[in-house]
């Protein structure tokens, strides 16, 4: 069965890549760069794949086990705009492919010198490619948990992120809703860190893949939980929705406190070692709390990425000014 899904997505791919996508790549000027394209037609496929999954599966689940009625469908329509822009557009993997070049140069040229880079899988050899997918996820899951905590404790980074927790109506699109400059920031960083310790550009596909899908999970209108024992282990959608709940998951001391808890992206580990886990048993109404005072954060696409530029840029004021 493996093997048909296969062949028929190669001849689906061939299709897409002659009849479309190859016209314009030599019309354009950009016949350079055929290969690169060919595989990008391949995980622009893939994407396709990914969101008609997502609907399958997930959309079924929001209509049986919903935590609430959604009060606006427009916003969720916004969000599966993201979603198509972000797993279409393959933010992610362009992040890593385009960077792979210049990181072979700095290792190339650090051996030169003598120094040998850092290499995961050197340290322990012999692993099977399960045990170091595993491994891998972990370690940057590790760096993730930094990352997005970072993004609620750095006025700068949560002038952009505000704009992910300003859904009210979280439902399986949410995952993607970011501001651009912020994915971008964040899939540049998380490249960085996945090239640093060796990942292989196969394994890389695969890690965003597992990670994508997890997490629209957790930003899901559904009514789910682990138990007491698996809320530790995976990143649940209740314990997740803690994390967008009003007043808790983005603050720390009382209003307009940059903070919160529950910030590891797939694994909760961190925030239990670094205390900023919160298990309490309930879906929170998600939302920031100063749009219960009539902040507006945008309905539409273009007008949330102004409205975060415009908060980014009020911040940076505020800096210069101190």
């Amino acid at each position: 069965m493996i093997e048909h899904f296969a062949d028929w997505f190669g001849i689906a791919q061939g299709w897409l890549f002659e009849t479309l996508i190859e016209p314009v790549i030599y019309s354009t000027g950009f016949g350079a760069y055929i290969e690169e394209a060919f595989e990008g037609t391949e995980w622009f496929m893939m994407g396709l794949l990914e969101v008609a999954a997502l609907y399958i599966i997930l959309r079924p689940l929001e209509a049986m086990i919903p935590v609430q009625a959604l009060a606006d469908k427009r916003a969720r329509r916004t969000d599966f705009i993201y979603t198509m822009v972000h797993r279409l557009g393959l933010f992610s993997i362009a992040a890593f492919f385009t960077l792979d070049p210049l990181m072979d140069h700095v290792a190339g040229l650090l051996r030169l010198e003598g120094v040998h880079p850092f290499n995961l899988e050197s340290i322990l050899p012999g692993m099977s490619a399960v045990t170091s997918f595993f491994i891998y996820l972990v370690v940057l899951d590790f760096f993730e948990y930094w990352y997005h905590r970072g993004q609620h404790s750095i006025r700068q980074g949560w002038a952009l992120h505000s704009l992910h927790h300003s859904q009210r109506d979280m439902n399986l699109w949410s995952d993607n809703r970011n501001h651009l400059l912020d994915d971008v920031t964040h899939d540049i960083y998380l490249a960085v860190i996945a090239l640093a310790i060796g990942v292989a550009p196969a394994q890389y596909v695969l890690l965003v893949s597992v990670s994508r899908a997890l997490q629209s999970l957790q930003h899901a209108n559904v009514r789910i939980h682990f138990g007491a024992l698996g809320e530790r282990l995976l990143v649940s959608p209740r314990f997740h929705r803690m994390h967008h709940a009003i007043g808790i998951g983005h603050e720390s001391k009382g209003k307009d406190t940059l903070g919160g808890c529950n910030f590891g992206v797939l694994l909760p580990w961190w925030d239990i070692a670094f205390g900023s886990a919160n298990f309490t048993p309930q879906f929170a109404a998600t939302g920031i709390r100063d749009q219960l005072a009539g902040r507006d954060y945008g309905r539409g696409f273009w007008r949330q990425q102004w409205l975060g530029l415009h908060r980014l840029a009020a911040t940076l004021r505020r800096r210069k000014a101190s």
